[in-house]
């Protein structure tokens, strides 16, 4: 406005009415909180480290940081500095029915429903691994990534024996109908432990959209932007990933609360479980997956 006014011989009505600026920028000044640069700072640091993330899910991390500010305040400095989440691809198929029935069971409480699945990678040699994915469907906690070259229905016995071992055992599980999952040993076994299964119909992998929910998140946060060079780098950081996602990261079904965060599990010898653990299963169990 002033350089303006220093060129034409102008009113200030008349300057502020042609470039379309209200008269009251030119006598009140912007007020600049002094915390101002400390949180536009502090949201691009996060925003860096967490490329993923929108606003919201930014200010919770700002919010357990020790900030107090609004989801308002933060929107504004994410818009002003230019932030936005690059877009995600788009999905092959629907996630959803129109009638809510893709979810026959909804899960209710702690350990009521659990599903697992299989997501698939590969390391920097080309040469392919698998995640066996499992989650508690209440709380959004994954219970387990267990990462191997090759999956099979007596390693799925396994993780599942170790993870019911120090949760206890779901009333239900879900899953789709991969041949690790219907294997006669696996069906078997679940109904011992009083464990009804839940396979949903072929071809509508929506009817697990809890699961493959969490496993779009995984391939969308960490595998999209990784390239592992060996098999146990991929095994550390996707445990590491799993920690965060439990422990740190906001879930926005949750109040922008972490599914599980982190606290002093009671000692193991405390959970009677024992008869979860097969003399038959552990006669043929190989090697232990690292």
């Amino acid at each position: 406005m002033e350089h303006v006014r220093s060129q034409l011989p102008v009113s200030e009505r008349r300057a502020c009415t042609v470039i379309g600026q209200p008269r009251a920028t030119q006598r009140r000044a912007p007020k600049v909180r002094d915390d101002e640069a400390a949180l536009t700072e502090a949201i691009i640091r996060l925003a860096k480290q967490y490329g993923r993330y929108g606003y919201r899910r930014i200010r919770a991390l700002l919010v357990a940081e020790g900030w107090r500010v609004s989801v308002k305040r933060v929107y504004r400095i994410w818009r002003r500095e230019g932030l936005k989440v690059p877009a995600k691809q788009p999905k092959r198929g629907r996630l959803w029915l129109n009638d809510g029935s893709c979810v026959r069971l909804r899960p209710e409480r702690v350990n009521h429903v659990w599903s697992y699945d299989f997501v698939q990678d590969q390391t920097e040699d080309k040469r392919s691994f698998r995640m066996l994915t499992v989650i508690d469907e209440h709380t959004r906690r994954c219970l387990a990534i267990v990462v191997a070259r090759r999956l099979r229905s007596d390693d799925v016995l396994h993780c599942l024996t170790d993870l019911m071992s120090r949760h206890g055992p779901p009333e239900h599980i879900r899953s789709d109908n991969g041949p690790e999952f219907v294997a006669k040993r696996v069906r078997s076994w679940l109904g011992r432990v009083g464990v009804k299964t839940l396979y949903i119909d072929p071809g509508s992998p929506w009817e697990n959209g809890y699961c493959e929910s969490f496993n779009s998140k995984l391939r969308d946060e960490l595998l999209a932007g990784e390239q592992f060079s060996t098999l146990h780098e991929a095994q550390v950081l996707i445990e590491r990933w799993r920690r965060h996602y439990n422990a740190v990261r906001p879930h926005s079904s949750l109040g922008y609360r972490p599914p599980a965060p982190e606290t002093i599990l009671p000692p193991a010898s405390d959970l009677a479980y024992a008869a979860l653990r097969p003399d038959q299963m552990l006669a043929d169990s190989g090697p232990t997956l690292t």
